[in-house]
């Protein structure tokens, strides 16, 4: 279980009356937005984003296509460093 806290934020009434969405789908909303934007800025990895938002890590991946935010975003040799890794990984197994 994550620690949390947490943050208001305001919005206008006619705002979510014209979403035609609840206070509490308001703030899953917004708090998914937060996410999002923080793992596109590269400040949480998408295993942290996925487990704030308590979903699995292809969840999470799925969610970033609907949204079109890429999963991937690194240059050749930060890939091939991943690669590497990863291929370690299936090695040791």
């Amino acid at each position: 279980m994550i620690d949390t806290i947490d943050v208001k934020i305001a919005l206008p009434r006619e705002l979510l009356v014209a979403l035609d969405i609840s206070r509490t789908e308001a703030a899953q909303r917004a708090q998914e937005w937060v996410i999002l934007e923080l793992f596109r800025e590269g400040s949480i990895s998408s295993g942290k984003a996925a487990e704030i938002l308590r979903m699995s890590k292809l969840e999470f991946i799925e969610l970033l296509n609907a949204r079109e935010i890429p999963y991937l975003d690194l240059d050749v040799s930060s890939l091939e460093q991943d690669i590497l890794t990863a291929s370690a990984a299936i090695t040791r197994h």
